[in-house]
């Protein structure tokens, strides 16, 4: 059920959705439900053959529908203010989900540069076997999304804000202001208690739940919202696909949405004052933080966003030799290739998130040998900074 079928729901704030919503009617436990069963038995074949007509049977096939699984997808669009959700096993498994389930050979996307890594191989690497055309711009840029869309042949517009990992900001009413193709934007690092893209006029958002939303690294979710018609077609190809996700997954990403507010506040403050602590600092040649006075847009960041998370960028001065030292040196911090968990993380993304793209690709982008990510997580603020500074 979403927020628009639901009055009392409506009018209630992001925080207390994500504890209050994506439990089904009569549901009395606190806790999430788990429904590990993968098939169920049918009344009728004529039973049988509406379930398969469907779109999202809670109990036909794993494939198609999972009540756990749909518990989450029901979470997500009331927090989102969307009229319908699909999860999937990943966060990738919902991109290429999108992609390949809207578009055609001969048919044109247009992407900003600013990309995740496994993104912009999909995009750069596998639509072009499958005659998918892609246009990448500077979305930072104002008009160069809708300068590069060619009409009649342009299918989707892809964004991705704040960007990973160098927390670019993309301007959404400009997007949710382009007619024509369907626009989509991952907002990862934002969470739905950051920003709703949808708000904007963005069709369609798209987040890896096996980060923030989940946020205690042991989920593998991806999951995307907006209209209903739009979902169900994006459902028909991922019953085919295959990329279902796990009930298990679901159950914890349920979890991880009640305490989400919580984790995200204490995250995002901790995330300004490391950054603080690193502006100064003689070995950094700079720090990115849409929540820091020094962010390149933090007035758009301010104007677009309810709350910061915890990731942030930064750029050592001693190149890859540097980033190197820097993350072997860390104690508290754990050098690990993920984001918004509890452990604060340190992640080189040349080597590894970005590890993909040519070294003129990564310089197009403004990642360098030096670049480190660090997702700020529970731990006292205080020992984190030591911790860096320590390192450095």
């Amino acid at each position: 059920m979403s927020t628009s079928d639901n009055p009392n729901l409506a009018d209630l704030q992001p925080e207390t959705l994500a504890v209050r919503g994506g439990r089904p009617d009569g549901q009395l436990s606190m806790a999430p439900v788990l429904w590990a069963s993968t098939t169920y038995e049918m009344g009728t074949l004529e039973e049988g053959r509406q379930l398969a007509h469907s779109t999202q049977a809670k109990k036909f096939y794993s494939r198609h529908g999972n009540p756990t699984v749909n518990a989450f997808e029901s979470a997500v669009a009331e927090l989102e203010g969307a009229q319908a959700a699909r999860a999937y096993a990943s966060g990738m498994g919902a991109i290429a989900g999108i992609v390949l389930g809207l578009c055609s050979k001969g048919d044109h996307i247009v992407a900003q540069k600013q990309l995740y890594g496994g993104t912009m191989q999909l995009l750069a690497g596998v639509c072009p076997r499958f005659g998918i055309d892609v246009t990448f711009v500077d979305g930072t840029v104002p008009g160069a999304f809708s300068q590069a869309i060619i009409p009649g042949r342009t299918m989707l517009v892809f964004a991705e804000t704040p960007a990973n990992p160098l927390l670019d900001l993309i301007d959404l009413d400009e997007l949710g202001a382009i007619a024509g193709p369907i626009t989509v934007v991952d907002a990862t690092l934002a969470t739905p208690l950051g920003v709703r893209p949808l708000d904007y006029g963005v069709n369609l958002v798209v987040h890896s739940a096996t980060k923030a939303m989940a946020g205690h690294n042991d989920a593998t979710l991806g999951v995307v919202s907006g209209e209903r018609d739009l979902i169900d077609a994006l459902w028909g190809f991922a019953v085919l696909q295959g990329a279902c996700a796990s009930p298990f997954d679901a159950l914890n990403g349920l979890r991880g949405l009640r305490t989400l507010a919580p984790r995200l506040r204490q995250q995002g403050a901790t995330a300004v004052a490391v950054g603080r602590a690193l502006e100064s600092h003689p070995a950094v040649n700079w720090v990115r933080h849409p929540g820091l006075e020094s962010h390149p847009q933090f007035a758009l960041g301010q104007r677009q966003y309810r709350m910061h998370g915890g990731v942030l960028s930064f750029d050592l001065a001693g190149g890859l030799e540097a980033g190197s030292k820097f993350v072997s040196a860390v104690q508290l911090c754990r050098p690990a290739t993920s984001l918004g968990g509890p452990e604060t993380l340190v992640t080189h993304p040349a080597s590894t998130t970005h590890a993909g793209m040519t070294s003129e690709e990564l310089s197009d982008c403004g990642i360098t040998g030096g670049t480190v990510r660090l997702s700020c997580g529970l731990e006292h603020v205080d020992d984190i900074i030591a911790d860096i500074l320590r390192a450095l």
